[in-house]
């Protein structure tokens, strides 16, 4: 299991490099604006006000905005704008987004770059909403109501992305998850204003989801996951 996941990840590092598809690390660029968004036939189409980090854009380039891995179809100065499928409205917060919304921003990694967070697709597993914020000096603590189903896909310590911000699980229980956030992160992503209720989209580990996968092909369905078949499994 564990030379199949170095394998695993060995795959993703040459599929960055030769430009198979396109990843990301959760560590925000900037925070933009939303200019306008528009329904269209059960689609929409959303411009954001991209600034600074328009100037190295082009038209087909991938952009996550708020975590959701995005293409750019039209480009005028540092305006950018997207096609939102019906999918893409349905799995994400993204149609709750209104003109003068803040967004996180990162642009897809190349394989010359520092990777500093975790493995970001830009797929959003679902969303969350924020249940508890609890703030203590210039940290603060989130907490997450989320379904069943992302929960399966969480560890404690583990990764998840929250609006396209790599964050730490710091715990977890039945209905929610919870995470440390330090002043930098505060500062440079929309955690910052974040309020209770607010709705926030989510992805999991993919190192956890791939894991998860392969336990379950070896599991018989009827059998459950324990510790003692995690030792068996070599874990």
């Amino acid at each position: 299991m564990i030379l199949k996941l170095r394998s695993i990840l060995s795959i993703i590092k040459k599929s960055i490099s030769d430009g198979q598809f396109q990843m990301f690390t959760g560590l925000i660029e900037q925070v933009c604006a939303v200019k306008a968004i528009r329904q269209t036939g059960g689609g929409a189409m959303m411009t954001v006000d991209m600034g600074e980090l328009g100037r190295d854009c082009k038209i087909g380039d991938s952009i996550a905005i708020n975590g959701a891995c995005l293409t750019i179809s039209e480009l005028i100065a540092c305006l950018a704008t997207f096609e939102l499928s019906p999918e893409t409205l349905k799995k994400s917060a993204l149609g709750r987004l209104k003109p003068g919304s803040p967004v996180n921003v990162e642009r897809a990694m190349k394989a010359t770059d520092r990777f500093g967070g975790h493995f970001v697709q830009g797929h959003i597993d679902g969303t969350a909403t924020i249940k508890v914020i609890k703030r203590g000096g210039k940290f603060a603590d989130i907490t997450f109501a989320v379904n069943h189903e992302l929960l399966d896909l969480m560890i404690v310590e583990g990764s998840v992305a929250v609006d396209g911000v790599s964050l730490t699980i710091a715990s977890m229980d039945e209905r929610s998850f919870s995470v440390a956030l330090i002043p930098e992160t505060l500062k440079k992503t929309t955690l910052g204003e974040a309020k209770i209720g607010d709705v926030v989209n989510i992805e999991t580990d993919i190192i956890v989801k791939t894991i998860k996968k392969q336990i379950d092909k070896i599991l018989p369905r009827e059998q459950s996951l324990t510790v003692e078949k995690l030792r068996q499994l070599g874990f």
